[in-house]
């Protein structure tokens, strides 16, 4: 028998009143994006522009999401399993369940003694989770990046400052005690210290102008005025980009938390502390790396003194772990994921079931992951993100927004077409015998070479090529 408050009972009027409520909302907030990314792009703010379409690719993949739930509700509320099936790894106590949902149970399946898989309003009630918190992990990395990058803004004086000084080997001596003595290069006593300045004047003025000279000096010696600060900031939008998405790995994550979330395993409470713990290894890790940094400073000096001046501040990547730079890049990510996850399953929680919900748990479980979770915002934005921001640059490579974006484009084609040569030389190899497959093969490894070198001249040369156009698009 149909029910009463299905479609077909429904009065049009009703119908056609919610479709254009929800079409205008829907292109109201379409329009919105639409002009935020233009208003972007005029202002030159390419890198922000892609991260809002990044965050409109995730808005698309929660549609979807949201579609396959709708569409398949009905399949899934109609499989129905053994009631003692569902009767473990409850997040709440048995006892607690209510009567109502048992006689819905009933209703849904024939046979005595089973229930569905998954309630229609259980599965509603995940539809809704799964919005709320994509929605929450976009605004914290959006007030993760504004706050940070405030901070970071503030180095600008610093980067005018520097550019009209003339350089000195003395500018560095304060940078240099940061190698310390004999005991403080100890591995417990320098981390220890590294540990405990990430919580005060995590950068320093004598930092910036150190890392800064060691970054110049190897990518961009042939332009000591190279706008620095202005090179870090696009950088930083550029892995905006990359942490506003939600990766395959953080839905695992999410996927494994909602399976250990049991009644009296307190799976919430305890994992609220990852984050803090992996951000406070972060941002210890990284005020290492500079202490590293002016400790090999001070090793390969020549100056009598003991005193560097900038070529002798090297970046590397062996001072990060694996000697990959971007390892810190994914960790950031998934800290901010799983801090908005805390926060965003509060919330939903709070919402749905109330305070007193057994999910919820009791006062003393709840108030410490509220205030981690600010600790961890507060900390992220104003301490290690911009850590991230500078340390980061102390690789053996430059970023790609070291180019101009004409000069990008140009160099993506060239390699694209000489890998295309390369393997079109490969093909016709294969049919040849003799000298002639080595003169192909030296051929391609010309073409190796070629495109080190092609690499190499372009890092040196395009700071002067980046500096112009980003003036240029200043002035614009």
């Amino acid at each position: 028998m149909p029910d009463e408050g299905a479609l077909e009972h429904t009065p049009t009027w009703v119908v056609a009143s919610v479709c254009t409520v929800i079409v205008a909302i829907s292109l109201a907030v379409e329009r919105f994006l639409h002009f935020l990314g233009k208003y972007l792009r005029h202002k030159g703010q390419k890198a922000l522009s892609s991260a809002l379409q990044k965050i409109k690719e995730e808005l698309m993949l929660l549609g979807f999401i949201s579609l396959l739930l709708t569409v398949s509700q009905g399949l899934i509320t109609n499989i129905c399993v053994p009631k003692r099936i569902t009767s473990s790894m409850l997040p709440c106590k048995e006892e607690t369940l209510t009567k109502s949902s048992n006689e819905a149970g009933n209703k849904t399946c024939a046979k005595e003694g089973e229930v569905p898989l998954l309630s229609l309003e259980a599965l509603h009630q995940l539809h809704i989770f799964i919005f709320v918190l994509a929605v929450v992990h976009v605004v914290f990395c959006a007030t993760t990046m504004v706050l940070g990058g405030a901070k970071i803004r503030r180095w600008k004086r610093w980067e005018i400052a520097i550019q009209n000084e003339k350089e000195n080997p003395d500018h560095h001596q304060t940078f240099i005690g940061r190698a310390g003595n004999f005991w403080r290069r100890a591995a417990v006593v320098s981390w220890t210290i590294a540990f405990m300045k990430q919580f005060y004047s995590s950068v320093s003025k004598s930092d910036y102008r150190a890392l800064r000279a060691g970054f110049i000096s190897k990518h961009c010696s042939s332009n000591p005025k190279f706008d620095f600060h202005k090179y870090m900031m696009r950088t930083l939008e550029d892995d905006f980009k990359k942490v506003v998405g939600i990766s395959w790995y953080l839905w695992l994550f999410v996927v494994i938390f909602l399976l250990l979330n049991v009644d009296g395993w307190h799976t919430y409470f305890w994992l609220s502390f990852l984050p803090l713990i992996l951000l406070l290894i972060v941002g210890a890790k990284l005020e290492h790396i500079i202490t590293k940094i002016a400790q090999e400073a001070v090793e390969g000096s020549s100056n009598e003194r003991g005193i560097p001046a900038g070529p002798h501040i090297r970046p590397s990547d062996h001072h990060f772990w694996f000697g990959k730079p971007k390892i810190v890049l994914y960790l950031i990510h998934f800290i901010l994921f799983q801090n908005s996850f805390e926060i965003a399953f509060f919330f939903w929680i709070l919402t749905t079931y109330g305070i007193n919900s057994c999910i919820m748990e009791s006062i003393q479980y709840l108030i410490p992951r509220l205030v981690m979770g600010v600790l961890i915002q507060v900390l992220c934005s104003y301490s290690t993100l911009p850590l991230y921001a500078l340390v980061t640059q102390m690789g053996d490579t430059f970023k790609e927004s070291i180019f101009a974006e004409s000069t990008m484009d140009s160099i993506h084609g060239w390699v694209k077409e000489v890998r295309h040569k390369k393997k079109k030389l490969r093909s016709q190899s294969s049919y040849l015998m003799g000298p002639t497959v080595q003169w192909n093969s030296d051929l391609s490894f010309g073409s190796e070479v070629q495109l080190e070198r092609m690499e190499s001249a372009c890092g040196e040369s395009s700071c002067n090529a980046w500096q112009q156009s980003r003036d240029l698009e200043d002035n614009a």
